[in-house]
């Protein structure tokens, strides 16, 4: 039995256990969703069409991640100007699991289990990745059990040596402030008789040219 219905502006051709990429949908991994948007429904006997749509036809599913789709790459040129814009995008999607398809008083259900790995573990798995994902992710959260403890150990000699040196400091200042004012003082005493001295030798020289010279 299958059923073609109507998402995120698209049709999609579904039967009890297919799994579909659609456009993104609210709700979380396991959540369980309802699609009554049924276009057609049919099975081996025949199908029936909607007018739009198949009156008490129901398909059901179940969310199992959302992700980001592949990167496409948008270039725009204008040639003869140098202008290029380089643009990449991902389009939001969502992962659905079909479990039944209902309409015209028939039922097909999936008997399967939900696995909600999503694609990128899987593709690690693959690789052979996951060991090496789980061991960086066990020392990461090793490291960050450790960093409080050393910023505590770190924190406690800081505060100890810079309250050592605090009257050091103040001290320093108080014993250099009277060496400072004897220094002073002591140029001001003795430049006064220096200054005297070379304002009194000016006025012996202006008197020495002033002598009369001996007639002869």
């Amino acid at each position: 039995m299958y059923a073609v219905i109507k998402t995120g502006g698209k049709q999609y051709r579904v039967q009890a256990g297919d799994v579909l990429v659609v456009e993104k949908l609210a709700g979380e991994p396991g959540a369980n969703l309802t699609f009554s948007d049924v276009l057609m429904i049919g099975d081996d006997a025949g199908a029936t069409v909607g007018a739009p749509t198949v009156a008490g036809a129901v398909v059901t599913g179940a969310l199992l991640e959302t992700r980001k789709g592949e990167k496409v790459k948008i270039f725009k040129k204008i040639r003869r100007q140098g202008h290029r814009r380089t643009q990449g995008h991902r389009q939001a999607e969502s992962v659905v699991r079909v479990l039944s398809v209902a309409g015209l008083g028939k039922t097909d259900k999936w008997d399967g289990e939900l696995d909600l790995t999503p694609l990128a573990e899987r593709q690690a798995r693959a690789r052979n990745l996951a060991r090496g994902m789980t061991a960086a992710t066990e020392k990461t959260a090793a490291k960050l059990a450790r960093k409080p403890a050393a910023a505590s150990k770190v924190a406690a000699p800081k505060k100890a040596s810079a309250a050592k040196p605090a009257p050091k400091a103040e001290a320093a200042p108080a014993a250099e402030a009277p060496k400072a004012e004897a220094k002073a003082a002591a140029p001001k005493k003795a430049a006064a008789p220096k200054a005297e001295a070379k304002a009194a030798a000016p006025k012996a020289a202006a008197k020495k040219p002033a002598a009369p010279k001996a007639a002869k």
